[in-house]
């Protein structure tokens, strides 16, 4: 009985703000609300994900009244012109047309290939500009000179290169 009591109020709050939930004319004009829509919200989103936009595509003109009364009626007496019409008043596309590739790849490629060649082209300025020529130490006669000193140094006789020199026959093992 005690539990009834505290939640009482929690009750009436949650349920005044499911009812204070309105639908803004401002934004949706005089277009007919026809169902929930995607978050509960009258928007209008053509997405073959959620097929039923919560409202309709266009405002109900004085052109589209006397056609939206004959929808009332037998639906073969309309022409295809006039199903097609009653058709984009509610849906601006098709599924079809919803689904038609957009061609945006070609922009996301091209885009890419730019962003590729500025980092081919900074490249090229850092190793002209900034880079000056390789040590001495990169020259294949002053490696074989340090190869040559490791050795005689006997550096790292148990695992190292000085490991791979047989020192009795002066040769690679």
């Amino acid at each position: 009985m005690l539990l009834r009591k505290l939640l009482h109020p929690v009750r009436r709050f949650s349920a005044s703000v499911i009812v204070s939930q309105h639908i803004d004319p401002a934004k949706i004009g005089s277009r007919e609300v026809v169902g929930h829509g995607i978050n509960g919200q009258a928007i209008y989103v053509d997405t073959p994900l959620f097929p039923y936009p919560a409202i309709r595509f266009r405002e109900i003109s004085s052109q589209y009244k006397a056609l939206r009364e004959k929808e009332k009626g037998d639906w073969k007496a309309l022409s295809m012109e006039e199903k097609k019409c009653l058709y984009r008043i509610s849906f601006c596309q098709t599924f079809s047309e919803m689904n038609a590739p957009t061609g945006e790849w070609k922009s996301i490629i091209g885009f890419g290939l730019i962003i590729l060649s500025l980092g081919v082209y900074v490249h090229l300025a850092q190793s002209l500009i900034c880079h000056r020529d390789l040590p001495q130490s990169f020259d294949k006669k002053n490696q074989q000179a340090q190869l040559k000193r490791i050795i005689d140094l006997e550096m790292n006789p148990v695992g190292g290169i000085s490991s791979k020199w047989d020192y009795e026959t002066g040769n690679w093992k």
